[in-house]
């Protein structure tokens, strides 16, 4: 039986299935002096393996990693409250890890008291979050009548440059695909250009080799996502609806109900056979096995962390949400953009902010011994768009 641990201390008769089971998983803000707001509901106490997980991979002593993860939690279940003080005005948000808090964009000052008063900090911004993803959404309508070049690897919304930004390969934009690209993207609203010398992202699903994977019709290995009411969430590349699927013991598991790919990247598989659910992700004996508790979204600049049948548990950053990745397959839309790790095979596996469930792996570039970044679909859509339930502690 592989090592399952920290979780059989609370559910123990239940995790020693769960090892054969689920667990197989894979601009400048302007000064304020508003008060520190106490969260909504106070999160657990963080597991010494998470910390340590956050002190390895974004540089924090343990007292900065157990002071951030709160202040995350913090910050995410401030998100919606905040976003309706600010109504029209509202500029998009993200968390500052230097002042650890929320900061809000605003169109309008008339309405930065009552979003400081809540805790969260307050920048000036010139155009409302509507704005930005009503130009992003024009950008997309652009890809989907004029597909994007290869060296065009996504564009995003981002709130603290409070514009479109599309990423292209380094030295491309000359290029004449490119250009005619950019300038269509430029006629749908404000977008700025970023050049990059990083690999283009690719999906993460692998050939059968060993580990704790989950296959698909014998031949392509993925990981888990998270636990929902019947079955799990994973990614849509991974297979088609009616694939078969077995566990990492080669017994049978279900199949998927549906999936979608490219355009977006999430499946749903349900499951039989014996398997069952629990809220649980894998920490892969670097951190004790994480109990889901939500899905409370993170805002840009949280901390943010992957399970994944290949190289396990990596942390980084949240850099961007709303994103499309032009993968060699095809645009795929509103996806989160992370520093996270990941190699072939993670694909479909956890990604969680604390406690909350963000998102199912898709794609990203480089690896986990000389970096790199990975994206995931957000698993908030994959529930509304199947109906599903996370399964939670």
């Amino acid at each position: 039986m592989r090592h399952v641990n920290g979780i059989r201390a609370v559910l123990p008769a239940l995790l020693a299935l769960t090892s054969l089971g689920f667990g197989l998983s894979p601009a400048a803000a302007a000064p304020d002096t508003a008060p520190a707001a106490a969260a909504a509901r106070p999160a657990p106490a963080a597991d010494p393996g998470l910390v340590d997980a956050l002190r390895r991979d974004l540089g924090l002593t343990p007292d900065q990693a157990r002071t951030r993860l709160d202040q995350e939690a913090t910050a995410a279940r401030l998100l919606p409250r905040v976003r309706d003080l600010a109504g029209s005005a509202y500029g998009g948000a993200w968390f500052d890890p230097v002042r650890g808090r929320l900061v809000v964009g605003l169109t309008d000052s008339a309405h930065a008291a009552a979003v400081r008063a809540t805790g969260a900090a307050t920048a000036p911004v010139a155009r409302t979050e509507a704005a930005l993803d009503g130009a992003k959404a024009a950008v997309d309508t652009v890809s989907r009548n004029r597909p994007a070049p290869a060296a065009v690897t996504g564009w995003r919304v981002d709130p603290r440059r409070n514009a479109v930004v599309v990423t292209v390969a380094a030295g491309s934009r000359t290029d004449g695909r490119v250009k005619a690209f950019l300038d269509a993207a430029a006629a749908a609203g404000p977008v700025a250009v970023e050049e990059t010398a990083q690999q283009a992202p690719r999906t993460l699903s692998a050939g059968v080799v060993g580990g704790d994977p989950y296959y698909i019709n014998g031949n392509t290995r993925c990981s888990i996502g998270f636990a929902v009411q019947g079955g799990f969430v994973s990614a849509g590349h991974c297979g088609r609806a009616g694939s078969s699927v077995v566990g990492w013991d080669g017994s049978a598991m279900g199949s998927f109900v549906d999936s979608s790919f490219p355009g977006n990247d999430y499946s749903y598989i349900r499951i039989g056979n014996g398997w069952w659910t629990v809220p649980v992700v894998l920490g892969w004996g670097t951190v004790s096995d994480v109990l889901v508790r939500g899905s409370w979204q993170a805002p840009v600049g949280s901390s943010v962390c992957r399970s994944g049948s290949t190289t396990h548990w990596h942390c980084g950053t949240v850099l961007g949400l709303n994103e499309t990745v032009n993968y060699s397959q095809g645009a795929v839309y509103q996806l989160t953009r992370t520093s996270v790790c990941a190699e072939p095979g993670d694909s479909g596996g956890s990604f969680v902010t604390g406690d909350q469930a963000q998102g199912v792996t898709s794609g990203g570039w480089g690896n986990c011994s000389s970096g790199g970044q990975t994206w995931f679909q957000p698993v908030n859509e994959i529930l509304s768009r199947y109906g599903l339930t996370l399964v939670t502690a």
